[in-house]
């Protein structure tokens, strides 16, 4: 593993959204469900692999662009 793990925090900084809504997108089960992982209490998200999630739901989030600002 040698991309580094983002936390809720990053995450949310880094797609411009308040944290609860990424702990809203990891509950429940399927496809809809932000890809993370579980250490103990914490979760970790890997960048490619919410990268991938968002490519998934494109329409949703077609604006969003990892690194620059938020278009709308």
């Amino acid at each position: 593993m040698n991309e580094a793990l983002l936390t809720v925090n990053e995450l949310a900084s880094l797609l411009k959204v308040p944290a609860s809504w990424i702990y809203q997108r990891t509950r429940g089960r399927g496809r809809d469900r932000l890809p993370h992982l579980k250490i103990g209490k914490y979760l970790r998200f890997e960048e490619r692999a919410v990268q991938s999630w968002l490519g998934r739901h494109r329409r949703e989030y077609q604006n969003f662009s990892f690194g620059t600002p938020h278009a709308r």
